[in-house]
């Protein structure tokens, strides 16, 4: 099994290269160190490191050569840099085995995935306006390329990995290179600097080159053959769509390797796997969902305000179903945070392809993501708050639920029937009576079944708390603008709720 994920290290190493110059450590060493037992010994960081960098040599030299071919490199502007990356490689090297495998391989693990996050945020790194190819460096320019040139270079000797990346960042954004120039530039610098710091490594270390000789030897021809085809392609392609195919890629990987390699500690913490747990519970049930939701779109003509509500009620669900499946309220308050900040750059990133508007009928850009931020957070607040200080959990869920099913009847009734608006102060004058006795009701009866079924109040107490949760949360929906909404109306039931169980 070990050696089916070094040839799959190699053949992603050379991916990233070809596709955005990036070294083959900062793909291959997080793959080697954490799921290859042969590399997780004393030594074993530095021995992924020069397996990486040797197989960068004849990559980086293939990549810079397709690059070449397609007039997609700029020496005029790259030479200083050049300059000072080699010089700077072998002082790297020995730096890197007096650190340790711990530093080694935990920088380079977190490193794989911030490089990734940043590709998928600015998969464009170019400026507005790039300099013409040939053009030469001015003061600033010389002054940029000393500085980094001199750091990228210890650092690529020290990590072996961050080194292209850097370098790409570099000549787009600070030298105004255009990217796929930058990246031919990088490798052909890489095809140096690789050369130098794997010959370091294995003269500081030489049992890498006896013991590790078959996988050096597998690693290079994979890598270099993989550099090879994705070179190709990427001369074919867009810019933002390298960087869109590179930032997954990365982000994924370096995800996957930080949770296996620190495991054992996360198995440690009792709460963070009754997080992880609760959070894998909702996942199965909101993706099948989502999924079931999204096909009828595409093939059932459902009228988008439906169609939103729908989406709506997965989403006020949520907490009903978190709250279920956790061991607490804090369990269940970290989960709704958890789900918020994982999906909420997914749907940033997704707002830039043209079709998601339509496809999740969002009236204006940004509000998806930040609905759905206001409404996980103001839940795990409300879970908190009703858990945590009052032991009554389903308070909060009382309270989004009555919420939820109410602004669903509201707009499913007001929309199509709502012909008398409502003329009161401070009322968004869009909203009508027809949608408000509708949001009353439906909010009225989900609150008596949710808190007779769930609580011990009577029958009696749990009717008249439904009573005046409703009438509190009908007007404020009413007078809450822009959206708020999803705040402001959770928000009111659940303090209403809490009052009326400090008063029985």
């Amino acid at each position: 099994m070990e050696w089916f994920w070094i040839v799959v290290s190699a053949i992603l190493a050379g991916i990233g290269t070809g596709l955005a110059g990036l070294s083959a450590a900062t793909v291959m060493v997080p793959i080697l160190i954490v799921l290859c037992p042969s590399f997780s010994g004393e030594t074993g960081a530095y021995q992924a490191t020069a397996i990486a960098l040797a197989s960068d040599v004849l990559g980086s030299a293939v990549t810079s050569y397709i690059y070449i071919k397609h007039k997609n490199i700029d020496l005029k502007r790259g030479w200083l840099m050049f300059l000072c990356i080699v010089l700077m490689c072998t002082l790297g090297s020995v730096a890197a085995w007096k650190a340790g495998n711990a530093v080694l391989g935990g920088f380079t693990l977190f490193l794989t995935f911030f490089i990734g996050i940043r590709f998928l945020i600015k998969p464009d790194t170019e400026r507005k306006e790039t300099v013409a190819k040939g053009q030469g460096l001015n003061l600033k320019g010389i002054l940029i390329s000393l500085f980094f040139g001199l750091t990228i270079g210890f650092g690529s000797g020290f990590v072996g990995s961050g080194g292209g990346m850097m370098m790409l960042v570099v000549f787009t954004a600070f030298l105004g290179m255009e990217l796929k120039s930058s990246v031919g530039t990088s490798t052909l610098i890489m095809t140096f600097t690789a050369l130098i710091a794997s010959v370091s490594h294995i003269v500081i270390h030489p049992a890498i080159l006896f013991e590790r000789g078959d996988v050096l030897l597998v690693c290079i021809i994979t890598a270099t053959a993989s550099s090879l085809v994705s070179a190709q392609f990427a001369n074919r392609v867009s810019n933002r769509t390298i960087g869109l195919v590179t930032g997954a890629v990365l982000t994924v990987l370096g995800a996957i390797m930080i949770f296996l390699n620190y495991w054992d500690l996360i198995q440690s913490w009792s709460l963070v796997m009754d997080v992880l747990v609760c959070f894998a519970k909702y996942l199965r049930f909101v993706l099948p969902v989502a999924f079931v939701l999204l096909v009828c779109h595409f093939f059932i003509r459902i009228p988008k305000y439906v169609f939103r509500k729908m989406l709506h009620a997965v989403a006020f669900c949520s907490s009903a179903v978190i709250v279920y499946h956790s061991d607490g309220w804090l369990t269940a308050s970290l989960v709704l945070v958890l789900f918020a900040v994982i999906v909420y750059p997914i749907l940033m990133i997704a707002e830039k392809w043209k079709g998601f508007s339509e496809l999740l009928t969002q009236k204006k850009t940004g509000e998806i993501k930040t609905s759905l931020l206001q409404l996980f957070l103001t839940d795990a607040a409300l879970v908190a708050l009703c858990g945590g200080l009052f032991h009554q959990e389903m308070l909060a869920i009382a309270a989004i639920m009555m919420w939820g099913c109410g602004d669903a009847a509201a707009a499913l009734v007001g929309i199509p029937y709502g012909k008398h608006k409502v003329h009161i102060a401070f009322a968004d004058e869009n909203k009508s009576w027809e949608g408000t006795l509708a949001m009353f009701a439906v909010s009225f009866v989900i609150g008596v079944l949710i808190l007779s079924t769930f609580t011990a109040y009577s029958f009696g107490q749990c009717i008249l708390m439904s009573i005046m949760t409703s009438c509190a949360g009908a007007y404020t929906e009413l007078i809450s603008h822009g959206g708020i909404d999803t705040i402001t109306v959770p928000s009111v039931n659940a303090l209403i709720l809490i009052l009326c169980t400090c008063m029985f």
